[in-house]
């Protein structure tokens, strides 16, 4: 090999050198920027699972100690906040018979002993029937809701066998007020019967029991009417008694009251028996509160527009049945006249020139042919004639017989006929401004206008005279309905029922009493009328209730009658 040749060779290995050093440096390089990110998504990773899993767990640690805090059940309470249900602890007195081992006696004294003792700090309990349980050997409550005090003195007894557990119990603050409005919880922790049952879902569901159901219920209303109710009823010898305020202009329900009313504190056979709300699910046939609908409907058709017009105010027969009034009123009236007097036979040649159609139309315009709109889960369905009415049903639905409806229908169609003409579905949910319902319109403004001056005049000088409460501008209309049996109508059985609305000449509420059965008293001037019974009651509460529903009494304002005084007999006195 001669020197170019080696010198050549000697090159080319030393090229091959350094180009396999490069190539070793180059993987090496490689290797420590594919470990170093490996090593950077594993520390990434780790990064946000620590993260997530602390997140995660607070948001867990922190929803579990809002659940804990929270009662098992939302509070409802009334339009400004004051509670009317609400969950909190309480005890509970369990017999636990193995309290002291399985071998051992349940009770240190005889179980009449205990029994004995236990009556002594609740005289309420059955004595008797706490010894058979204790006598028994069976595990069992033997009282619910048990006071920290007599909790003390049930431990004074020395009996491990009563144990007292804590346990979260419901309770309505105001006691029987409000029940059939607000219903009860049964055992199971449901609702039942009233708003209780209709927001069952919202009062137990975790993300919304925190937040109280407000109604539109006002405590203080509510307690007013319970109270006159309860009056009239007692001093009537009424078997029942129903009632309810009803704002005109938004249909929200300021109180709602049937009597007699249950405990829903305290649910027993006897409570069982009173929870039919005789407001909203029992139908009535509501007598003459019926005439000024059916005038509104005349008014508005066009086919009464002079109120100077007399008609015949004698009896006559239609189709073999003879339509009269209770008393003779004379050979003519006008319509201000048989509003006043409350005369079936103006009223049923009113409905004659109506005509039977635009009758049934108004009605079923004011939501008299279906169950009354309201969230409450019972309502009663009216006894409504189908199909086409004869001349005598239409004449008969006029002065109201022949339909049976609820004071909640009524309370509504009130409404309708004094706020200007709207009709608008009740509610028991507070409402914020501007939240009522457009409605439907039933009658002309016009025609609401000139309801207000009639229903006015009854209280000035026809059979709403009792419930006329000074400064408030009372107007409405009475009504006595014979109740139906099994050989038609009984003659010692009646619905005494007032409507009204106060103040007329800016109508804010309408208030619907009825008394079921009264009886003629010496309170009642040994009448059984609306207008000696039903109609006192309103002209008592609406002064109670006036003040705190913002209408103050105001002597100086009043409806201007100019134009129908010298209509009336007697009105321009």
């Amino acid at each position: 090999m001669n020197a170019l040749t080696y010198s050549t060779a000697i090159s080319t290995g030393r090229v091959r050198l350094v180009s396999i050093r490069q190539q070793s440096v180059e993987i090496a390089r490689l290797r420590v920027l594919w470990v170093a990110m490996i090593f950077v998504l594993v520390a990434s990773a780790a990064i946000v699972r620590i993260g997530y899993l602390g997140t995660s767990d607070r948001a867990t640690r922190t929803t579990s100690l809002a659940e804990a805090l929270l009662p098992p059940r939302g509070e409802i309470t009334d339009r400004n906040g004051d509670p009317l249900a609400r969950a909190f602890p309480a005890f509970a007195l369990w017999y636990n018979p193995k309290a002291m081992g399985e071998s051992g006696a349940p009770l240190v004294h005889s179980s009449k002993e205990v029994a004995a003792r236990l009556h002594l700090i609740f005289p309420d309990l059955d004595q008797a029937e706490v010894a058979a349980k204790l006598a028994s050997g069976k595990p069992g409550y033997l009282r619910r809701r048990v006071l920290p005090e007599d909790a003390n003195r049930v431990q004074a007894i020395g009996e491990l066998a009563l144990e007292l557990p804590t346990e979260t119990d419901r309770h309505y603050p105001q006691g029987s007020m409000g029940a059939h409005v607000l219903g009860y919880v049964d055992s199971a922790g449901n609702g039942q019967v009233g708003m209780e049952q209709v927001f069952n879902d919202h009062l137990r569901d975790p993300a919304t029991r925190g937040q109280p159901v407000a109604l539109s219920i006002d405590v203080r209303a509510q307690g007013a009417l319970e109270d006159e109710l309860r009056r009239g009823m007692l001093s009537t010898n009424a078997m029942g008694a129903a009632g309810i305020v009803l704002d005109v202009d938004s249909g929200e329900v300021l109180a709602l009251a049937s009597l007699p009313e249950f405990d829903p504190n305290r649910i027993d056979a006897a409570g069982v028996n009173l929870m039919f709300n005789r407001v909203s699910n029992q139908v009535y046939e509501l007598g003459s509160t019926f005439k000024p609908l059916t005038v509104a409907a005349a008014i508005d058709a066009g086919t009464v527009t002079d109120f100077g017009r007399r008609y015949p105010a004698q009896p006559f027969k239609v189709s073999g049945y003879t339509i009269g009034d209770l008393h003779a009123m004379g050979p003519s009236l006008n319509v201000p006249e048989a509003l006043i007097h409350s005369s079936n036979v103006v009223t049923a040649h009113v409905v004659d020139d109506l005509g039977p159609d635009r009758l049934k139309k108004v009605m079923e315009d004011l939501g008299m042919n279906e169950r009354p709109h309201i969230e409450l889960p019972a309502k009663g369905f009216p006894i409504w004639a189908s199909g086409k009415w004869p001349r005598l049903r239409a004449m008969t639905v006029g002065y109201g017989h022949g339909i049976a409806v609820t004071p909640l229908h009524l309370a509504s169609a009130y409404a309708a006929m004094v706020n200007g003409g709207v009709w608008r579905p009740a509610t028991l949910q507070k409402l914020r401004p501007g939240e009522a319902p457009r409605g439907r319109r039933v009658f002309k403004a016009s025609t609401s206008a000139r309801m207000r001056q009639l229903l006015r005049m009854i209280a000035i000088y026809g059979t709403g005279r009792n419930a006329d409460a000074p400064g408030f501008r009372v107007g409405g209309k009475t009504g006595s309905a014979e109740k139906p049996g099994a050989k038609g109508y009984r003659k010692t059985s009646i619905i005494s029922t007032f409507a009204a609305a106060f103040p007329m000449d800016r109508p804010r509420y309408v208030v619907v009493v009825m008394l079921d059965e009264p009886k003629g008293t010496t309170a009642s001037s040994f009448q059984r009328t609306a207008a000696f019974n039903a109609a006192p009651i309103v002209g008592r509460l609406v002064p109670r209730i006036g003040p705190i529903l913002g209408v103050r009494p105001d002597s100086t304002r009043d409806v201007d009658l100019s134009d129908l005084k010298p209509l009336v007999a007697g009105g321009a006195e």
